[in-house]
């Protein structure tokens, strides 16, 4: 695999202290750190998305606390010799594999106050999970009966936009902020110069272009935190190029996650290392009609023959009647998935972590038979050192959770 590496990271120093910094906002003015060329294989080093804020052990204060401006860090932007506005970026994921630095993960219902979860209102308080790794299976000290095989990708990877792009995408998340300004769990997160690092560039450079930088919060045109854990391993990822050089970026690895990274810091976060290969398609946008991302994903996925598949439908915990609305359905589904897994013993929190994590498929299987849009759930039943299945003996709790950590 590729020995060319252009983006280490040493796991004893802050993301400020690299040798090469990585960037936590997205801004066309971002130093490309290295240049290949079509055909070319590299290697990139990343660095969990806190940028080691937490840390392995039994509270939870450490999720509670995580300071959100800082992050994701990403490793590059990657400049690739001879992209152009209007191209696609071919990336092949190579290889990845676990940071020699960090062999192991964590997993985080987040607080309320500090941006929560898909199911905060259930879930208000800080939780963490803790995981080890067993070669390409995960289990924990913290949800015992669970081990599964990872289907590890990197949760975040895109190009960086044009001037006109960051513009568009700062001009409608603020007029989506401005409709709720003092929601608790803000409607967007708009650009800070809070806890910035703009990779290499610095001065007044760095200054002005923290305060514009777009934060790597949500997915978008260029791809970014899209979360979907099928990018793995054989992937290959076609990008709309937006600046000369494309300016390829990644970081965020996830060991493995379940459709929906349901608890937000939701995966088996973890530090990695991924071997890539690039290519370009010129004038690639205008031929294929791209608009986002297009991906095909890699022939490596774990196999299961059996699942249990939980519905939700568009009528949410009070009763009310909503149309099509997937969200909700979607909510119901999780929801009704942890109530059935506490039958056997764990806390909600754990069923809510292991949701999150585990090679969970997720599902909009209706959307036509109004007014219930429907959703599912599937859970393999594999992942349990117990029977699962409902059967006419009722489950039998054997308190397999053992309580979350919490600050």
């Amino acid at each position: 695999m590729s020995k060319n590496l252009l983006f280490g990271y040493d796991h004893n120093k802050s993301p400020q202290e690299q040798a090469i910094k990585p960037h936590n906002r997205w801004h066309p003015d971002v130093p490309m750190i290295a240049t290949v060329n079509p055909g070319d294989l590299f290697t990139l080093e990343c660095v969990d998305w806190t940028g080691g804020q937490i840390k392995d052990d039994e509270s939870a204060d450490d999720i509670r606390d995580v300071e959100l401006e800082q992050v994701h860090y990403l490793s590059g932007p990657i400049n690739v010799e001879g992209a152009e506005p209007g191209d696609l970026l071919v990336v092949d994921l190579l290889d990845i594999h676990m940071h020699p630095q960090m062999n192991w993960g964590f997993t985080g219902i987040f607080a309320r106050e500090n941006g929560g979860g898909f199911l905060v209102d259930h879930y208000p308080d800080a939780k963490k999970v803790c995981w080890e790794y067993e070669g390409i299976y995960a289990k924990s000290r913290h949800i015992k009966g669970v081990r599964f095989p990872g289907l590890t990708h990197p949760g975040l990877i895109g190009t960086l936009p044009s001037r006109k792009m960051l513009e568009m995408w700062n001009k409608r998340e603020a007029e989506l902020f401005s409709t709720n300004p003092e929601r608790t769990q803000p409607l967007a997160a708009l650009p800070t110069a809070q806890s910035a690092l703009m990779g290499e560039m610095t001065g007044a450079a760095a200054e002005s272009a923290a305060k514009e930088g777009a934060r790597t919060v949500p997915p978008r045109e260029h791809g970014g935190n899209c979360d979907i854990k099928n990018l793995s391993t054989g992937s290959r990822i076609y990008f709309p190029v937006y600046v000369k050089g494309a300016g390829l970026s990644m970081g965020d690895i996830h060991f493995s996650q379940g459709d929906g990274e349901i608890s937000f810091c939701g995966a088996i976060e973890t530090s990695g290392v991924v071997d890539l290969h690039v290519d370009l398609i010129k004038d690639g946008i205008n031929k294929y009609g791209v608009t986002n991302p297009i991906f095909k994903p890699g022939p490596q996925d774990p196999h299961f023959s059996e699942w249990l598949v939980f519905e939700g439908i568009s009528v949410d915990e009070s009763g009310k009647q909503h149309y099509m609305d997937a969200t909700i359905a979607y909510r119901q589904a999780c929801l009704n998935a942890i109530e059935y897994l506490k039958k056997f013993g764990y806390t909600g929190e754990q069923a809510y972590m292991l949701l999150s994590t585990a090679p969970v498929e997720g599902r909009v299987s209706g959307i036509v038979d109004i007014p219930n849009a429907c959703c599912t759930v599937a859970i393999p039943t594999a992942i349990f050192d117990f029977d699962v299945r409902p059967n006419s003996n009722g489950p039998a709790s054997e308190n397999r959770g053992v309580h979350v950590s919490c600050g």
